[in-house]
């Protein structure tokens, strides 16, 4: 096989399903069910997940003239996002059981929106980032609109869509200061011009830019505020997929970013992740306190964790990365986990999606109940789940660097999540139900979702028993050691005093 397809055959093989599933969409009668397109995406994505595992047994290396590599820390990205498509695609099944139309191009905007996130984890090259950033986009611009008799739905597609927009040309103003400093648009030389002190100031504002265009992409405060009404118009599978695997992607694009390309400049945008930081930390917790709507309560608290998981950055270390990846993949576990219970109780309808609603669940449905319960409570990140450990390594490795005060703020913020996170918990297992909910009928969970709620149920709580050997493919990338990256010893050291200030 040619040694460039090798580099990018899982973004190959879902490509293929992908269009493969919407040659074939049209030759089934108008009102079959679509879920075989659906397994065929669901055997595209476990392809996929044997290429990226073959890659890591044949080697790593670069293709197309280097603007693409495959080392170890797009493998582990790459089965990260993987997981995501495939728990997102069993859910789905059973979401769109009942709908005949719109439902093959699902499927392929899935894959492809995981094509341009696999993308972007292994781009060298920053137009290469910025069009497996489109490529994502664009997948879940549709996918967020695809209630289309719902008003919400449409309003959050069209939100998402002119910010998104807004945050896309921040990013290609970036890559034009970058390209303007260092004469380059490709990461390894980009960081060879900086380490021999080219346009610092210049690449630092172009850098800047670009910290605008993935900010919108991980809901950051304050470039957060599409993500309520977005969370709360799209389809509940939606959410769950648009709330992780991009927001891995592009944590992995700023990984590469901070650590490697712009390595020299640590101290600059050291300060900006640590207001970021620190602001997404405060706003999405503050922000969840005030929520009635479950699917908004979590939109606010995904700003608040890509808050925890920035705090990581100012580590400055390779334990920081560690620790990043390691909380991208807890958080991916129980957050889509959570969001497969809320799609299997509101339905495709959307309409029960209020706490209150959830009021007396624990006794309709003991099983499903204690699931939600055991997602929440490692969101809050209570020990023996992944929510513990993530929350653990990220502020371990801070406090490694003396960055005292953006940990302390960090765990005051832990504390008041526990509150409205309770809330919900409170509503299921000691609020009686109401008189007119008597009569409703918790839907029987099919196959597929219980295989998606095991899956993640037990991800979760492996990563909160035994995260060793997570943590361990998460370090294994950690040095990029084909960029040459500095070490840990060889970054500076900042100082207790400038870093309080």
């Amino acid at each position: 096989m040619n040694s460039s397809l090798l580099r990018i055959l899982p973004e190959t093989v879902l490509t293929l399903t992908g269009v493969l599933i919407m040659l074939l969409e049209p030759f089934l009668e108008k009102h079959r069910s679509r879920a075989p397109l659906g397994w065929l995406a669901i055997l595209g994505t476990l392809g996929a997940m044997a290429a990226t595992l073959w890659q890591r047994h044949v080697g790593y290396g670069t293709a197309f003239s280097g603007t693409v590599i495959n080392d170890s820390f797009s493998v582990f990205f790459h089965l990260l996002i993987a997981s995501i498509v495939l728990v997102t695609l069993l859910v789905s099944l059973e979401y769109f059981a009942d709908r005949t139309t719109d439902v093959g191009e699902y499927y392929a905007l899935v894959l492809f929106g995981a094509v341009g996130m696999m993308f972007m984890t292994s781009a060298q090259e920053l137009l290469v980032v910025f069009i497996g950033l489109e490529i994502s986009s664009i997948s879940t611009y549709i996918m967020a609109g695809l209630r289309k008799r719902v008003a919400a739905s449409p309003e959050a597609a069209i939100k998402y869509f002119l910010l998104g927009s807004f945050a896309t040309a921040f990013f290609l103003y970036g890559v034009a200061l970058t390209f303007g400093a260092t004469g380059s648009t490709t990461l390894p030389v980009i960081a060879a011009q900086l380490a021999n002190g080219v346009a610092p100031r210049l690449a630092f504002l172009g850098l800047a830019m670009l910290l605008i265009g993935l900010g919108f992409k991980v809901s950051a405060a304050p470039f957060h505020v599409w993500t309520p009404d977005v969370y709360e118009g799209a389809p509940s599978p939606v959410v769950g997929f648009m709330s992780t695997a991009p927001k891995a992607a592009a944590f992995a694009v700023l990984l590469r970013l901070c650590f490697g390309t712009f390595s020299s400049l640590n101290h600059g945008w050291f300060v900006l992740l640590w207001i970021l930081a620190a602001l997404s930390m405060t706003v999405g917790n503050l922000g969840a306190l005030r929520q009635r709507n479950v699917k908004r309560m979590l939109a606010y608290s995904s700003i608040a964790h890509a808050g925890y998981l920035l705090v990581a950055f100012t580590a400055l270390s390779p334990d920081g990365i560690s620790a990043a990846s390691f909380y991208a993949a807890s958080y991916a576990a129980m957050n889509v986990g959570a969001f497969a219970v809320i799609s299997h109780l509101a339905g495709f309808s959307e309409q029960r999606t209020n706490i209150s609603d959830f009021a007396g669940l624990g006794q309709k449905a003991p099983v499903l109940s204690a699931l939600f319960a055991f997602f929440l409570l490692s969101l809050i990140g209570i020990p023996f789940t992944g929510g513990f450990f993530g929350k653990f390594y990220v502020f371990s490795a801070a406090l490694s660097r003396h960055v005292v005060w953006l940990t302390v703020i960090g765990l005051i913020n832990s504390g008041i999540a526990a509150y409205y996170y309770l809330r919900v918990l409170s509503a299921i297992y000691m609020q009686p139900m109401d008189a007119a909910d008597k009569d409703v009928v918790v839907r029987r969970v099919s196959a597929p979702l219980a295989v998606a709620l095991a899956l993640t149920a037990v991800a979760t709580l492996a990563l909160g028993i035994a995260p060793g050997r997570v943590l361990s493919l998460a370090r294994s990338g950690a040095l990029f050691p084909e960029q040459a990256v500095a070490p840990a010893a060889a970054l500076p050291q900042l100082p207790s005093s400038a870093v309080a200030r």
